[in-house]
Order: C-alpha cells, then sequence, then structure tokens
C-alpha cells in the first residue's frame, strides 16, 4: 500500500467510530479549540516560516494575506470551532417518514458521509474549519494543503489530531497528506476504495483539475467571479458604501466582487461616486468606453478577459450597461455562479433580477460579503458550492452528511 492509501485506510476506520459518537464529538471540537489557543506561539512559528517562503517565492500581498495568521486569526479559528460544537448535530435527524399500507414504516435518516477528502490552497485557516466540520458531521477528513501553507498546516493539524486523541477519539480522524507534489494530490482524487467525496477549496485552476482528474465524487466550490448591478433607481451612497464594502474589505476572497454593472441612466451620476470611495483604496478601474467617458483616462480600457477574471485583487471591471436585462445576461455569460447582487429601490427590477439571475447567492441591496458559513448562521464553513447536485451555496453540516432509509417491519415478504 502508498502512503496515502495507508492514510486512507487509517481514515475509513476512524469514520467507523465516528458513526456512534455522538455528544462526544463536541468534547473533541472543544479539545481542539482549547488546544488551538494554548499552541498559538507555536502555530504562528510555523506561520512565519511559511510567509517568509512566500515572499521569497514572489507572492502577491493578496495571497500572503491569505496565508498570513495573527493571534487574532488564530482566536477566530479557535471560536469557530466553538460554533461549529455549538450547532444542532444533524446526524439521526429523520428527514421524513411513513408507514406503508402493508405495515412497513420507513424513515429517511441523516448520516455521516464517511471519509471526506479535502484539497485546499494557501489558507491555513480551512485545516481547523474543514477538520471541525467534518468531525460534527460525522467523518474523518483526509486533507491536503498547497505547499505555501505546508508548515501552518503540519502545525495546525498536530495540535488537533493530539487534542481528538487526548478525548479518547482516534488520532486519524483528521489527517492531513504531507507531500505537496502534484502526485499526491492525483493519488488523493483517485483514492475511490476510502474517500466518499472530495471537495475543492480554491482557486479555478485546482477545481478544474481536480473535476477532470477525480474518480472520487467531488462537489465543486467557489470560483468568485462575483457581479453587482447598479440599477437607474439605485440610492447611489448606498450603491458606493456596498461596493466598497464588496471589493475592498478583504479583496482576495471568492465572495469579493470583480465587476460593477452600472445602468447608463444613472452612470454620470454614480460612477464618480462610487470611484471617489474606491481611490481611497487605490482600487485600479478597468472600464468601458462610457466609463472611461464619465471618469477619465485613469480608468484602464476593459478587455473581455477582464470581465472573465477573478482577480483577487484591488482590480474592479466596470461596464455601463442599457438596461436590466443587460445586466442579467453579462452576469449571465461571465458569472462563476457564486454571489451577484442588485442595488435598486425598484421592487419589480430586485424580484426579476432574483428569479433570473441563476447564482448561488443573489442579494437586494447587501454585499456579497455576506457569502460564507458564519454570516449565514451555518458555522464555519468547507466552501461556497457552486454546482446544483445535493449542496449549494455555503457548506454547512447539513451539507457534509448523507442520508440512509430505515425500515421497519414485522415479518413482511414481498
Amino acid at each position: 500500500m502508498t502512503q496515502l492509501e495507508i492514510m486512507g485506510a487509517n481514515a475509513k476506520n476512524a469514520s467507523v467510530f465516528l458513526r456512534t459518537a455522538g455528544s462526544k464529538k463536541d468534547d473533541a471540537l472543544l479539545a481542539i479549540a482549547k488546544a488551538l489557543r494554548e499552541h498559538s506561539d507555536e502555530i504562528i512559528k510555523a506561520n512565519e516560516i511559511d510567509i517568509e517562503n512566500g515572499k521569497n517565492a514572489g507572492l502577491t500581498e493578496s495571497l500572503l494575506d491569505r496565508l498570513r495568521l495573527t493571534p487574532e486569526r488564530i482566536n477566530g479559528m479557535a471560536e469557530g470551532v466553538e460554533q461549529v460544537a455549538a450547532l444542532a448535530d444533524p446526524i439521526g435527524n429523520v428527514l421524513e417518514g411513513r408507514t406503508l399500507k402493508n405495515g412497513l414504516n420507513i424513515e429517511k435518516v441523516r448520516v455521516p458521509m464517511g471519509v471526506i477528502g479535502i484539497i485546499f490552497e494557501a489558507r491555513p485557516n480551512v485545516t481547523s474549519d474543514a477538520a471541525a466540520l467534518c468531525l460534527k458531521a460525522g467523518s474523518a477528513v483526509i486533507l491536503r494543503g498547497g505547499k505555501e501553507a505546508i508548515n501552518s498546516n503540519l502545525a495546525v493539524s498536530e495540535i488537533m489530531r493530539n487534542a481528538v486523541e487526548s478525548v479518547g477519539f482516534p488520532k486519524d480522524c483528521i489527517a492531513l497528506v504531507k507531500d505537496t507534489s502534484r502526485q499526491s494530490a492525483t493519488e488523493l482524487m483517485q483514492l475511490s476504495d476510502y474517500l466518499d467525496v472530495l471537495i475543492p477549496r480554491g482557486g479555478a485552476g485546482l477545481i478544474r483539475s481536480v473535476v477532470e482528474n477525480a474518480k472520487v465524487p467531488v462537489i465543486e466550490t467557489g470560483v468568485g467571479n462575483c457581479h453587482i448591478f447598479v440599477d437607474e433607481s439605485a440610492d447611489v451612497d448606498m450603491a458606493a458604501s456596498i461596493i466598497f464594502n464588496a471589493k475592498t474589505s478583504r479583496p482576495s476572497v471568492c465572495n469579493a466582487i470583480e465587476t460593477i454593472l452600472v445602468h447608463k441612466n444613472i452612470a454620470e451620476k454614480a460612477l464618480p461616486e462610487i470611484k471617489k470611495l474606491l481611490d481611497t483604496k487605490n482600487v485600479e478601474l478597468r472600464g468601458c468606453e462610457t466609463t472611461r467617458k464619465i471618469l477619465g483616462d485613469s480608468v484602464i480600457p476593459a478587455t473581455e478577459e477582464d470581465y472573465a477574471k477573478e482577480f483577487l485583487d484591488y482590480i474592479l471591471a466596470v461596464k455601463v450597461v442599457d438596461s436590466l436585462d443587460d445586466a442579467i445576461d453579462h452576469i449571465a455569460k461571465y458569472s462563476t455562479g457564486h454571489s451577484e447582487s442588485i442595488i435598486t429601490n425598484d421592487y419589480n427590477n430586485a424580484n426579476k433580477f432574483t428569479a433570473c439571475v441563476d447564482s448561488a447567492a443573489v442579494y437586494v441591496n447587501a454585499s456579497t460579503r455576506f457569502t460564507d458559513g458564519g454570516e449565514f448562521g451555518l458555522g464555519a464553513e468547507i466552501g461556497i458550492s457552486t454546482q446544483k447536485l445535493h449542496a449549494r451555496g455555503p457548506m454547512g453540516l447539513n451539507e457534509l452528511t448523507s442520508c440512509k432509509f430505515i425500515i421497519r417491519g414485522n415479518g413482511q415478504i414481498r
């Protein structure tokens, strides 16, 4: 057996223990949260190595921000684990039930997936988020992070493994693939004898690679080419404030916007106000010809590629559109199906936008930055699913479970 197959077999054995762990899972989660805080200095030292390596490798500041851990962020990781512990356990919930004419009683019950594999990139907080959610959902997890965060991930995963063992759980409820080569990623994608589902969490390249190469069922998570449409009836101050938040509060995350669409009837009034706020963060604008006529040559001419790109940086594409229908058509063409928002005071336009835009989260007069498991009250999340089967949008506990039918009889035969 390969090292990864051994890891898979151990995780499979651990998943059997987790099926009946019940409320003891919360003890394990609280032990993890406590250990993360107690070993914060150790995690930060490991993270500093990753940051230094990232700088030497030429990572952008936005990518370094995704990678960086601070005492505050580690405390946030611990709080996220505690929030998951406080959530109701979905395992064993009866989703539906009925009694047939022949007397058979049928119940559809929520059950663990078994072993979940997660491939992710340069965000070490995913290590604790993913482990906590999978454990609460009754599944073992095999984590495979990118090379950029390997030292941070090793530190966090070992602390968590020791923490669950301290309360009587198998260490192998949580496992981390230490090899960050492309070969290990491909092997994990094909570990069908042990993995029940595989979830990629990262950029477009990672997700495409997993979808194309996996032999394990995959839940796609969110590349975020997100949009805000400023309708002709919009409150300009509200639009500027929401756009500023959605682009600049944390541009390196998938629920940050990458394009704004502005109705032609409000463009001359709205665009200067929007730009005034964005200028305070030195956001680079790439706009259509009409946008450049209104805002001047400081706006870079937008290309087709700009409207399709997830910048994850202080860069924003801008386009003036003729109508609501044009905005909806643009989003249909370029969106990745993550999050879109309309700023409007027109009730009918709001309803048409929410009905016609086919994304996981569609907002009216609010920032796309709310597309997050914690903000939605789900606790920590695995990611934002942009597909339509089984799970869509922020993936919390329920989305990490499966179901089975339990049938009770008293001698019935067919």
